[in-house]
């Protein structure tokens, strides 16, 4: 089978590894549709989440915590929704049931479900604090792009096992980065699956865009659109820094793929840059508890 056609059999095949994923619930139905420009009150979100115990359990543990205090107790999901507001609740919840949802899904031996689940939630999180200090091209997707840039290393992982088993020991082995091991085995990369994946859930295209040129910012088309930093250099510098902490995917990640930890820094943050760090971490700590 020619090379290129190979490399399409194999988007085929691991792209229909999506429906072997938990489906998404109505909670999370209803918020990917608020990225597709559907209106969202704040009742009809409340009523979604009131129908899921655990869900609304957790938003209101995270409304009354030490990251949101207030006087006096929240006991009313509604209550709690509008102290949230939408962006901060659509980020929360999606963080929170996404991952609890995938964390039953059967993949390789090496797989660590627990380190990917980290790594996305940080990326997310931070990506989102970021974007609200900076000119940033569709700041409302940040928390998206940062929570899915890796969605296809799972898809891999799911629909690909013997391959993604042939990548991981190309990678163990060292010398090479991960995209140019995904790059021998199937053609393509992990980020072109992921921005694949996305688009089967209808998510607008500059969310797709930045989680495609994730790991090569500079090959972003949107770098010309304008003056405003592209989403994908936001997630590329987030998730530099990120590895940089250890909170990688990969639980020993090549030395061809060592972090630029300075990549956050060189964002235009100047003074802000320790409170954006000091605020991702409060909120990181208190939602990687949730999931």
């Amino acid at each position: 089978m020619p090379a290129t056609a190979k490399a399409e059999d194999y988007q085929e095949q691991v792209l229909k590894s999506l429906g072997r994923l938990p489906p998404f619930s109505p909670v999370l139905n209803r918020l990917m549709a608020t990225l597709s420009q559907e209106d969202a009150s704040f009742a009809k979100i409340a009523d979604l989440i009131e129908k899921d115990t655990v869900l609304a359990g957790n938003i209101l543990k995270l409304v009354n915590s030490a990251l949101y205090a207030r006087r006096g107790n929240v006991s009313s999901v509604r209550h709690a929704v509008s102290l949230l507001g939408i962006d901060k609740l659509r980020n929360a919840t999606l963080g929170m049931s996404v991952f609890r949802m995938w964390n039953n899904v059967r993949t390789p031996p090496g797989w660590s479900m627990g380190r990917f689940n980290l790594h996305g939630v940080a990326v997310a999180i931070l990506s989102d604090i970021t974007a609200q200090r900076l000119r940033v091209q569709y700041p409302e997707g940040a928390f998206i792009a940062g929570l899915f840039h890796d969605i296809g290393r799972l898809l891999i992982a799911v629909g690909l096992k013997d391959e993604y088993i042939e990548i991981d020991k190309l990678y163990s082995a060292g010398g090479r980065t991960l995209r140019e091991c995904e790059m021998e085995v199937l053609g393509w990369s992990h980020a072109d699956l992921s921005a694949q994946a996305l688009a089967v859930w209808n998510l607008p295209e500059a969310i797709r865009g930045a989680v495609r040129f994730h790991h090569e910012p500079q090959n972003d088309p949107a770098r010309h659109a304008g003056s405003e930093i592209p989403l994908s250099l936001l997630v590329w510098s987030v998730d530099q820094y990120i590895n940089s902490t250890g909170a990688t995917v990969h639980a020993a990640p090549s030395e061809a793929d060592k972090p630029d930890a300075e990549a956050l820094s060189r964002l235009p943050l100047s003074q802000d840059l320790s409170l954006v760090l000091e605020e991702f971490q409060a909120e990181y700590e208190l939602i990687r508890t949730l999931f």
